[in-house]
C-alpha cells in the first residue's frame, strides 16, 4: 500500500503535472487518503469479536467486572439474599 502512494506521488510531480497540476493534486489527495482508509480497514473488529471481554491481567478486577456483568452470581449475604 505504502509503495502505492509514494507511486502515485512520484507519479504526479514527475509526469502527470506536466499535463495538468490539478490533476497531479487531485492524484495527491488521492494517495493521502489511502493509508488511513488501509489502517481503519486492518483494524477493524469483527461482529463476534467481543474484545471487552477479555480478561485485563488483574484478577480483582476481572472478577469485579464478572460480577457487574452478572457472570457469576453473588455468594448470599448473611439474610440469605
Amino acid at each position: 500500500m505504502m509503495g502505492t502512494c509514494i507511486g502515485l506521488f512520484v507519479l504526479a510531480w514527475a509526469v502527470v503535472r506536466l499535463w495538468s497540476v490539478p490533476a497531479a493534486v487531485g492524484l495527491c489527495l488521492f494517495a493521502m487518503v489511502i493509508p488511513p482508509v488501509a489502517a481503519i480497514v486492518a483494524n477493524r473488529r469483527g461482529p463476534d469479536d467481543r474484545w471487552w471481554d477479555d480478561p485485563s491481567g488483574d484478577p480483582k478486577s476481572d472478577e469485579w467486572w464478572d460480577e457487574l456483568d452478572g457472570k457469576r452470581k453473588q455468594p448470599p449475604d448473611q439474610w440469605g439474599r
